[in-house]
């Protein structure tokens, strides 16, 4: 019989992705000007205020509360009707320095021998279902809001849109679950005061509807577009008026949305958070080592869909363990099991070498805190960073590199493919 599935995704405006990118900024910057810094850096943002607290451990010096406003201005919060803006905000610092008790865990006299700056399991995963690797649910979910951000930004087609909004798809898969059509599409998006409720509900469910989704669908490949049609169930800001919102209308921590940064619901996850973590803390190198893994496996013609889960304890180097889950998609005659020990000889997943594969040292992390950490663009860009005495360096910065195919070929060798 067949059935449905629904991931969503939220905005660069919403509250707890304003704090998941002011957290991922400070990391960027202590890493421009620091690469071995150790940053575990919250952020909570509210009507008004940010506070900002966390252990760092660092060779350099920040203006944290500038960067922070320079984020939420970015992002579009820069009236003072939404109540929160970055030029009058209050900015809160109770950062300070990284307790010896956990760092002595990591830093060795040998770089190799860096030991995992948490205990945990992390959880990769990939499917052949979407070009990117990635669950269609959650894909669309993303395309939708960051397609609506653009919108927002031209101010042209639809000039009343607010940064905070939120997305979700629900997909009809097939038995053998192949996705047939789109269900549902609900999206929920703040915007300016209108003089008539219903005027604007009306408006908006027109615009969402006629301007937005067919913006999306114009960006997406032949077999994707087919699944849309006549018959899906629209749900345009479902609760009526969305003006207060953003940190004003709820507040906003680091680290809530770790489905959204993730994969939607499928697969799994380890609960451990992302964003304002340095790339010593396993929860997040080890989060994109799994992923880079299911996605040359996947590319590789290993299995149309994998799960790979790593453990570690902190300060230990040599992760506990490596675990495969294929869900009977494996094409040829060899164990998840057996999988697996083939995994743990061509990817090294001690924390040293997670960093070096994969670059994570460099200040790559802005990018990541919005719209997923997974099934991004693999790019180059040119970024500044400026410090309070007025020096600034500008990097060339490699981003998403846990989404390159670059071990396809070492996995069809050691695979026999």
């Amino acid at each position: 019989m067949a059935y449905l599935f629904t991931s969503e995704s939220v905005s660069e405006g919403h509250p707890d992705k304003v704090a998941d990118q002011i957290s991922d900024a400070l990391i960027d910057n202590f890493l421009a000007f620091d690469v071995d810094s150790k940053v575990a850096c919250e952020t909570l943002v509210t009507t008004g205020q940010v506070v900002l607290a966390g252990e760092v451990r660092s060779k350099t010096y920040l203006d944290v509360q500038q960067i922070a406003r320079d984020t939420i201005n970015k992002i579009g919060y820069t009236k003072g009707e939404y109540m929160f803006d970055g030029n009058s905000c209050g900015v809160l610092s109770a950062i300070h320095e990284q307790s010896d008790e956990i760092n002595q865990g990591v830093d060795r006299g040998s770089k190799e021998l860096q030991g995992a700056g948490d205990q945990g399991m992390m959880f990769g995963y990939a499917t052949n279902e979407t070009e990117n690797f990635m669950p269609l649910a959650l894909d669309l979910s993303h395309r939708i809001l960051t397609e609506l951000a653009e919108l927002r930004r031209e101010n042209k087609d639809i000039t009343y849109l607010r940064p905070d909004s939120k997305s979700q798809v629900t997909i009809e898969y097939s038995d053998d679950n192949i996705p047939q059509r789109i269900d549902a599409i609900v999206v929920s998006t703040q915007h300016d005061e209108f003089d008539e409720d219903e005027a604007m509900l009306a408006k908006i469910r027109r615009d969402i509807i006629e301007i937005l989704i067919p913006r999306v669908v114009a960006k997406l490949p032949e077999a994707t577009q087919a699944l849309f049609n006549n018959d899906i169930t629209y749900h345009i800001n479902p609760t009526g008026k969305f003006v207060i919102g953003g940190p004003h209308g709820d507040t906003g921590l680091t680290g809530r949305k770790i489905i959204v940064d993730t994969y939607g619901g499928k697969g799994a996850h380890g609960g451990g958070a992302f964003s304002g973590k340095d790339p010593s803390k396993v929860d997040r190198s080890a989060a994109y080592a799994t992923r880079h893994i299911a996605k040359n496996l996947v590319a590789a013609g290993v299995a149309d869909e994998v799960l790979v889960q790593v453990s570690y304890a902190i300060g230990v180097v040599e992760p506990m363990g490596i675990f495969i889950d294929t869900y009977g998609t494996c094409p040829f005659n060899m164990t998840d099991g057996e999988i697996a020990q083939k995994v743990s000889e061509i990817f090294d997943m001690r924390p040293f070498a997670i960093e070096e594969r994969l670059k994570l040292r460099s200040p790559m992390y802005s990018e990541t805190a919005a719209y997923g950490h997974m099934g991004r663009k693999n790019e180059t860009v040119t970024k500044t960073f400026n410090q309070p005495n007025g020096e600034s360096i500008t990097l060339d910065v490699e981003l998403f590199t846990w989404e390159k195919l670059d071990y396809v070929d070492k996995v069809k060798t050691a695979f026999n493919l």
